[in-house]
């Protein structure tokens, strides 16, 4: 699986790089079918202190792409909660190409 960072108004952190690898490659063991994700980090000015770091997650695979985002106060919150939305839609999805 090919992993791609971005980043808008975030500076580059290996840290949360490191972090994404290691669940987006958990999910890979589970899951052999993913080709490709793309993960962005943004930070966006909120009225709230418990949101405004985002962390979306584009995955690719065979049929249409996945996609998830979650909004936290911490990147790496963001990140656990973006990769747990991927697991639920991935296991829907294999469960689906079981029927046929």
């Amino acid at each position: 699986m090919q992993i791609i960072f971005e980043y808008h108004d975030v500076a580059q952190s290996d840290r949360l790089e490191q972090l994404a690898k290691e669940k987006l490659e958990n999910l890979e063991s589970k899951f052999d079918m993913i080709i490709r994700a793309d993960v962005f980090f943004k930070e966006e000015n909120t009225t709230s202190d418990e949101t405004g770091k985002i962390c979306n997650i584009r995955m690719s695979l065979p049929g249409p792409r996945l996609f998830a985002e979650a909004s936290h106060d911490d990147f790496a919150k963001s990140i656990a909660e973006s990769v747990s939305e991927l697991n639920k839609q991935l296991r829907k999805r294999k469960e689906k190409m079981k029927d046929y």
